[in-house]
């Protein structure tokens, strides 16, 4: 659960793509750390949350931004607090040090969250000197995104896909729609559109692991595999019902 957060700064714009758990607020530490545009400038450029899906370990830390963009289709769900979409299931053994003293795991939620802007396929994200293309690409979720840099060819994933084994037995995933997502990925090495990828977990890795990994996910999505996944996922929404009922009772 722990997720890769990436800073693109612009010239006119800088971008936290996916914003972690969010027990400390992100937006706090990237000034402390000089990360962004330094107080004796005219100002610090606006500070845009992108998150590529609104699963727990991406959109936690969203309630510390003033902007926040997010897929149209998952929208709703953050906007609610809906922590059985964000598949809320966090341990005490994941968290390194506790918010404050006497603090739980299992207090933890994702507070609801009013999203700044609605993204959907086709969308740009203007840094000035860079952009960023939003690409729908569900399977992981309903409103899973990939956003491609076009000029540098860089494509930051999300959960799209990851050098690890890629799940698609979630609430709200969807086999017919990872495979659909899988072909374009493919594509995009076919066209020479990515030569680097940015995950949402993991190492960064490249054109052909990439092209490796969604015809690999492709190849298994049969039957046994469609039977299966459906277990778990059965498994896996009765699971995430009870525990979050727990956290609202």
């Amino acid at each position: 659960n722990r997720a890769n957060i990436w800073l693109v700064r612009g010239s006119q714009r800088d971008v936290v793509i996916d914003a972690g758990l969010g027990l400390r607020s992100l937006p706090d530490y990237l000034r402390d750390a000089g990360l962004l545009a330094p107080a004796e400038s005219a100002g610090p450029r606006p500070l845009l949350a992108v998150a590529t899906h609104v699963h727990f370990d991406h959109s936690g830390g969203l309630q510390h931004f003033k902007e926040v963009a997010v897929h149209s289709a998952e929208a709703a769900a953050l906007l609610q607090g809906d922590n059985y979409e964000a598949v809320t299931w966090l341990s005490d053994r994941e968290v390194a040090r506790s918010p404050r003293p006497g603090w739980s795991a299992r207090q933890f939620r994702v507070p609801p969250v009013r999203p700044s802007r609605l993204l959907q396929e086709g969308d740009v994200i203007n840094l000035g000197d860079r952009q960023l293309t939003v690409m729908h690409m569900p399977g992981h979720s309903q409103g899973s995104i990939c956003l491609h840099d076009k000029d540098r060819k860089i494509l930051f994933s999300g959960d799209v896909v990851y050098d690890g084994s890629m799940i698609d037995w979630l609430p709200y995933s969807r086999i017919s729609d990872y495979v659909a997502s899988c072909q374009r990925l493919m594509e995009l090495v076919d066209r020479g559109l990515v030569k680097k990828v940015l995950p949402g977990h993991f190492n960064i890795f490249g054109a052909e692991r990439l092209y490796w990994l969604a015809s690999n996910y492709i190849s298994q999505a049969g039957v046994c595999h469609k039977i299966s996944t459906c277990a778990m996922r059965s498994i896996a929404s009765i699971a995430l019902r009870v525990a979050n009922s727990r956290i609202t009772s």
